[in-house]
């Protein structure tokens, strides 16, 4: 694939990786690329089909030992940040991802996603009141961010004087899920790991001795079949939640108002007819997908498109390239608000489909709402730059007047 437009670390790509995905659709169902050791699957209806394929899977520990799977332990060194990481339901296959999930979603309800509504809409229009009095600034430290770290960490009961020291535990421990991540990253990750696990074990236990309304308190009583999460798994799934829960609405968010300032037409539709927020939030996720790969291990031998996938092979699910395949959408390329029939993944789908989907869509409908009511100008005051990752897609800012 030397020539390929596929290249993740080519600030070209980043700045606009949908051609080279439009290259890559057209090469083939299935791509061996080198430098990753990973295949890439840009199509949608087969990264929506291995989504569900149990073949494939998140980790292989519950099928193999590292050697039987012909991959190397991780670097001892990285321990804090595989103690965090692979206890966390996102990374377990069943029985355990099975378990945790339903002890989760015991505690992570629709109810309580429904009763944030209020709050989530209330802080929305403060975030957005406080940009309009400043004349502008960079969106995504007004609003984009502190909205739904504010809302996940509200979720879970983190005190608001512990919120600032989410953002960045999170961004060193997100950068691991980067192809070919580097050892300054690692250490960094590592560092990370270290404290956020020391702050939760801090926190959980003194909900286990004085527990409330919040979700760790909910976590600790959840019970399924005598069953509750082990210590190890508390720490790694509120680290997930906080993670998780900010992560994507932050990267959505920005990446989808950088696609309405470029899209005149569809940002004055939008403010002309507020009854297009539901299909325009759908589609934003779409256009400029916030998680651009998924990664899974081929557990069994499979067969995609006349090529053959060896067990232990890891693939490259490209949800940005299947969130813009003709073959499942009507002019891909093209930015519609109004689209009706938009099956995007960018959620996920299968057993990992993504938990926190309905309270990401409140607070992207939330902030969105609140921007269009007090800052009905709202504009670009210069040309953003992009971050240099690409698996988590995302801007370093977004400057905007109003």
């Amino acid at each position: 694939m030397s020539d390929s437009g596929f290249a993740p670390r080519s600030p070209a790509f980043l700045a606009d990786p949908y051609p080279a995905y439009a290259e890559l659709r057209d090469r083939g169902r299935v791509l061996y690329y080198e430098p990753s050791d990973q295949w890439l699957v840009p199509h949608h209806a087969d990264v929506s089909a291995l989504l569900r394929d149990r073949r494939l899977g998140r980790s292989y520990g519950h099928r193999f030992t590292h050697e039987e799977f012909g991959k190397s332990a991780p670097e001892p060194g990285h321990e804090p940040f595989h103690e965090l990481n692979d206890h966390g339901m996102l990374e377990l296959e069943p029985p355990d991802h099975t378990r945790i999930r339903r002890l989760v979603s015991k505690a992570f309800t629709a109810r309580t996603v429904e009763r944030l509504k209020p709050y989530v809409r209330r802080l929305a229009a403060e975030l957005a009141g406080r940009l309009v009095e400043r004349g502008g600034g960079d969106l995504l430290k007004a609003v984009a961010e502190p909205l739904p770290v504010a809302v996940i960490a509200e979720m879970l009961g983190v005190p608001e004087a512990d919120r600032p020291l989410l953002r960045p535990w999170s961004a060193a421990i997100c950068a691991m899920y980067e192809l070919n991540p580097g050892e300054e990253t690692a250490r960094r990750a590592v560092t990370a790991s270290r404290e956020f696990s020391a702050y939760l074990r801090e926190l959980i236990a003194v909900r286990r001795e004085k527990p409330g309304d919040d979700l760790i308190s909910g976590l600790l009583a959840a019970v399924d079949g005598g069953e509750k999460l082990t210590g190890a798994e508390m720490v790694a799934t509120c680290a997930l939640l906080l993670n998780a829960g900010h992560e994507a609405t932050v990267n959505s968010t920005v990446n989808g108002w950088h696609a309405l300032f470029r899209h005149p037409g569809q940002l004055a539709a939008l403010r002309a007819d507020r009854a297009l927020l539901p299909t325009a939030v759908e589609e934003l996720l779409r256009f400029d997908t916030p998680l651009q790969l998924f990664e899974r291990w081929v557990l069994d031998e499979i067969e995609i498109g006349g090529t053959t996938v060896p067990r232990g092979a890891e693939v490259a699910l490209l949800f940005g390239s299947a969130n813009h395949d003709p073959a499942a959408f009507a002019t891909p390329d093209v930015l519609d608000l109004a689209r009706r029939d938009n099956p995007h993944i960018s959620f996920g789908a299968g057993i990992h489909y993504c938990i926190g989907a309905p309270l990401a869509r409140i607070e992207l409908t939330a902030s969105m709402e609140a921007l269009l009511d007090l800052a009905p100008g709202l504009s670009p005051a210069a040309e953003p730059v992009r971050k240099p990752n690409f698996v988590i897609r995302g801007l370093e800012g977004l400057p905007v007047v109003v």
